[in-house]
């Protein structure tokens, strides 16, 4: 535990004074009875404590922005993703948030991000409320005792939601603020609920500080066999094209299923815990997950019904973005000390709604700088309003964008230096729509999905032989043991194949659109994308 002097020197450092009770590194159970007894959350039927967190029930990238001075001015991608903000409105933040907690309860975390021990940070907590300490507790690493004893931080996080900016003073866009200075150290979080914002803001933190030391950081899953070989994979992919359900394999160990680095040392978790969703969860589905969530765990804005208070995951009347957080020790099998080796192989996933795009394909290191910048998927009609009734593409930069402060080309070009170095395979699979577009195809099953990863990333494609889609240039296997032919090659698997050529021409005429912003960074780039 870390020591009342060393938080209170903390605090001071930040301005906050004059404060009441300090809780300190406080276990589980007594995060729980504080949240308890405070009213902040309740307990659900499987011991889980559920909080709700009212009118922000998921991030606020609006509101994001970043100290911009000597430390950030030349580095950071300024724009619509990375908003600057003075140092002057920032010391104003800074002060009244600092005077707001005068008096206050406060609980107090000290904790790691980042597994390599060559690469970790000290991040230390401040938060008013107990469950959202539980959630920092559960979601970043847990320093050993010892560690605690010498503690100190690198970075440190004041969250306040029951605090509002003011936008004439304090320069925010809206009263609810998420703010970095890479300067001093801090971060400050006002005006939302939502715990999440908490776990990105030192995601985005090492999104800035690793690549320029080297370190690649990746928004992916990642996990390794369970005997003998310790080489990893790694899983990118947007929100529903299967990242957390294909790399949760019993087959497989577990690293972690949302940040990780990748050093000199091979690949790292920055984390100890998972933020799951758990829309429409079930025990069949996903069972590692539905497991997870016990004593310890928390659910946020999950609906709980009846007496026994039982979780129904498919009320979504607060929101979609239903979410248990819960320690990695809560999956069987997971890897302890959260690193692996250099991985073997790259699974880049997407959802191809327009069901052209190969349901798997190797991809060259310049193919894969190419398609970690466009970060494909689509959403399918019907799924948001206003969609009307076409899939519609959707590009995220290094499967990632809303977290990365430097430019997407830094991290493409780490990931192509590392694939060299270390001779790792990459493959782009397509969990979407075979046979036609959505609507008129099908969407490929999922047993079929996990037999072309599990074949991939256990070397039975080693040497396959492989031939090149005309459009993408796509390297796609010929034969796959117990996977139809005619689902391998997407051109086969319509009925109109004139039709096919026409969406798919469309397609690569929306991934060349896309990357003409990043062309001037990576001119050289360009010729890994459509040759149509």
């Amino acid at each position: 535990m870390a020591t009342s002097a060393a938080a209170t020197a903390t605090l001071s450092t930040q301005g906050i004074k004059e404060t009441g009770e300090l809780h300190i590194n406080l276990s589980t159970r007594e995060l729980i009875a504080q949240a308890l007894d405070r009213n902040e959350a309740e307990l659900s039927s499987t011991g889980a404590l559920s909080a709700t967190t009212g009118a922000h029930t998921g991030r606020s990238p609006n509101d994001k922005f970043t100290v911009e001075d000597a430390k950030t001015k030349n580095n950071v991608d300024w724009g619509s993703v990375n908003c600057a903000l003075s140092p002057e409105n920032f010391e104003k933040l800074k002060n009244d948030q600092a005077d707001y907690l005068k008096g206050k309860e406060l609980f107090v975390r000290d904790a790691f991000a980042g597994a390599d021990k060559d690469h970790q940070i000290g991040v230390r907590v401040i938060n008013e409320e107990a469950w959202a300490n539980l959630f920092c507790k559960n979601l970043f690493l847990r320093p050993e005792a010892e560690e605690l004893k010498s503690f100190s931080p690198d970075f440190t996080i004041v969250h306040t939601p029951f605090f509002e900016a003011d936008p004439s003073i304090h320069g925010t866009k809206t009263k609810t603020f998420i703010v970095a200075n890479f300067t001093e150290g801090l971060i400050l979080i006002g005006g939302t609920r939502y715990a999440g914002e908490m776990k990105k803001s030192i995601f985005a933190v090492l999104n800035f500080l690793y690549p320029l030391k080297g370190v690649l950081s990746m928004h992916c899953s990642a996990n390794i066999a369970k005997e003998g070989d310790e080489n990893g994979a790694l899983f990118f992919g947007l929100s529903g094209t299967g990242k957390t359900t294909l790399s949760a394999s019993g087959k497989r160990r577990l690293i972690g299923d949302d940040e990780h680095g990748w050093s000199d040392n091979g690949i790292f978790n920055f984390e100890g815990g998972c933020y799951a969703k758990c829309i429409d969860l079930t025990e069949e589905k996903e069972p590692e997950i539905w497991n997870a969530i016990k004593e310890g765990a928390i659910l946020e804005n999950v609906v709980l019904e009846g007496d026994k208070k039982v979780a129904n995951y498919s009320n979504t009347s607060l929101t979609e973005n239903t979410r248990a957080a819960y320690p990695l020790e809560h999956i069987d099998g997971f890897v302890k000390a959260g690193t692996a080796s250099h991985p073997k192989n790259i699974i880049f996933l997407t959802c191809d709604a327009f069901g052209v795009m190969p349901p798997i394909s190797r991809l060259t290191p310049e193919q894969a700088m190419y398609h970690f910048l466009s970060g494909y998927t689509a959403k399918v009609a019907g799924t948001e309003a206003g969609m009307g009734n076409s899939p519609q593409a959707t590009f995220s930069a290094c499967f990632g964008s809303p977290f990365l402060p430097l430019k997407p080309s830094v991290y493409a070009e780490l990931l192509g230096e590392k694939m060299r170095q270390h001779k790792t395979n990459c493959w782009l699979v397509n969990t979407g729509w075979v046979g036609g577009a959505y609507g008129t195809g099908n969407r490929i099953k999922l047993s079929l999905t996990r037999a072309m990863v599990n074949a991939a990333i256990t070397g039975k494609l080693d040497s396959a032989s492989f031939s090149e889609d005309s459009i993408f240039g796509l390297a796609i296997p010929d034969t796959i043991e117990g996977i139809p032919e005619n689902v391998l090659q997407p051109q086969a698997s319509w009925e109109d194949k004139d039709a096919y050529v026409e969406a798919a021409k469309d397609l690569a005429s929306r991934f060349r659109s896309n990357f003409e912003k990043f062309a001037k960074d990576s001119p050289e780039l360009v010729k890994a994308g459509p040759k149509v």
